[in-house]
């Protein structure tokens, strides 16, 4: 006997509403614009009967080559290779930036004074479940850019600067967790997710349509 629709958890049918969109939209069932209007519906609502009502016309069912290609999308990079290169990035008067596909070590150090510095998870291959950044800014600006499956946990000092954590912090417990320490003293640090929900479920979509050869 199947659970009654209103008595499912909302985020388990929303995935799986999503889920059936992004298949039929990748197999041209249904256009970009019709995908997109119902995505931001799927993401709105909390009427599960509304939400299952979005694909009840959509013919293909998700398969196990999906579940395989959005976990490997959706997924935090793990790497059993274990590399010591110390990743520090310094800015006095100047800029840095670490970003692309690089191998995070358990610490990583900012020092930055009268610069700026953006450090980009998005692509990253961890290492570690649990990762510390040790900062330093003075009168400085710096960016980190974090997937949405990654929590971060700030423990710092702040001088007269601003310190904004945006991230959601609430992914499950194999997910990475980056602490970030330190000191801000009259500068700025800005935590956040460089992609939304929205735009990664539409940077999925449009992948695995091209994927498979029907774009």
């Amino acid at each position: 006997m199947e659970v009654k629709l209103e008595d499912r958890p909302i985020e388990q049918v929303r995935e799986e509403t999503i889920d059936q969109l992004i298949y039929n939209y990748s197999h041209m069932i249904i256009s970009a614009e019709a995908f997109e209007y119902r995505l931001d519906e799927a993401m709105q609502t909390n009427d599960a009967h509304k939400i299952v009502a979005l694909v009840e016309d959509l013919p293909l069912k998700v398969d196990t080559k999906y579940q395989s290609e959005k976990e490997s999308q959706f997924t935090p990079n793990y790497s059993h290779q274990v590399s010591d290169e110390e990743v520090s990035l310094s800015s006095i008067l100047g800029s840095n930036e670490r970003s692309g596909k690089w191998l995070v070590p358990k610490e990583v150090t900012i020092y930055d004074i009268l610069g700026s510095t953006k450090l980009d998870f998005t692509d990253a291959v961890f290492q570690h479940q649990h990762v510390t950044i040790n900062l330093f800014c003075l009168m400085g600006s710096d960016k980190i850019y974090i997937p949405e499956n990654v929590n971060v946990v700030t423990q710092l000092l702040d001088v007269m600067g601003s310190v904004e954590n945006k991230s959601a912090s609430m992914a499950n417990r194999q997910a990475p967790t980056i602490t970030i320490k330190g000191k801000v003293i009259m500068g700025g640090l800005v935590v956040k997710v460089k992609r939304t929900t929205k735009e990664k479920w539409m940077g999925f979509a449009d992948s695995l349509k091209s994927f498979l050869g029907t774009s």
